[in-house]
């Protein structure tokens, strides 16, 4: 019994110095790229805003057609719809990129997000209001980092912060993750091949320690690594000649996969906050 015990312990203590060993290479990586993954994490995240911006540029005469068709709103109503899908998604990432009134950017961009949900009639549709309400949730993960900043830049100036403040950015970080699941959860296909099994269950592994906050920065790391190749693998459109659907339902997906990973970029940039389990560990 006591050999047993040694053994376990043993492995135990190879575990968390494995453990150790990941975090300060994700540790390390984050220390070098501090400067740019910010930017990065936001690009990504925003991407299919971008892209469905793009999109209703070259297909106006297409979506217009369809707005009016659904809804019978005439020529005109059909075509501002239009116009403020693609300058409502593409003006505010902008803005993000350039960090100038983020949260703002950020409820237009919930704002589109709804519009589209009622407009395009997804409402009871289970799939494209999960990756809506996760899009949501990558947006709020996008106003708790710029709070964040804006935390640093206010301290750097002498001026004291809002202890409010600080539990309202805690809060939407822990939301931001627990709806960044929800759209990854979409992202599952329900396939019994060997590939797509393993896919979903390490991926759901590790968005499960994301959400409660364990090892937090090193999962998240870990998922954007995961979840990266994979989209690369899965959904790679560009191999797909530009006249057969399939091209734009693995667009599609690829776009939505590379927003979870600019949401999982971003807790690594930020962390889980304080309503998680590695928080709560400092109190054990």
């Amino acid at each position: 019994m006591a050999s047993f015990l040694d053994s376990r312990n043993r492995r135990t203590g190879q575990q968390a110095i494995w453990l150790d060993k990941l975090e300060d290479i994700s540790d390390t990586f984050y220390r070098k790229t501090k400067l740019v993954l910010p930017h990065i994490a936001r690009l990504c995240l925003i991407s299919t805003f971008v892209e469905d911006g793009i999109r209703m540029w070259f297909q106006w005469n297409e979506q217009r057609s369809y707005m009016d068709a659904t809804w019978h709103w005439g020529y005109w109503i059909s075509t501002l719809f239009v116009l403020t899908n693609l300058l409502g998604q593409l003006v505010p990432c902008g803005m993000i990129m350039l960090r100038k009134h983020v949260t703002i950017a950020c409820g237009i961009l919930c704002g589109i997000v709804l519009m589209q949900t009622i407009a395009y009639q997804i409402l009871w549709d289970v799939q494209f209001l999960m990756r809506n309400l996760a899009l949501a949730g990558g947006l709020l993960l996008l106003v708790a980092e710029s709070r964040a900043e804006q935390g640093k830049t206010t301290l750097m100036a002498g001026v004291p912060t809002i202890g409010d403040n600080k539990n309202a950015e805690n809060w939407l970080q822990l939301i931001g993750r627990v709806l960044l699941v929800a759209m990854f959860a979409t992202l599952l296909h329900l396939e019994l091949s060997p590939g797509i099994v393993i896919q979903a269950v390490v991926g759901s592994i590790l968005m499960t320690l994301v959400t409660i906050g364990y090892k937090t920065k090193l999962s998240a790391f870990v998922l954007v690594l995961w979840l990266g190749f994979w989209n690369l693998y899965l959904n790679a459109f560009w191999m797909i000649p530009a006249n057969r659907p399939m091209r734009d339902f693995l667009k599609y997906d690829f776009f939505q996969t590379l927003s979870v990973i600019g949401g999982l970029l971003l807790i690594v940039t930020i962390g889980a906050g304080k309503i998680s389990v590695d928080n709560r560990k400092k109190d054990w």
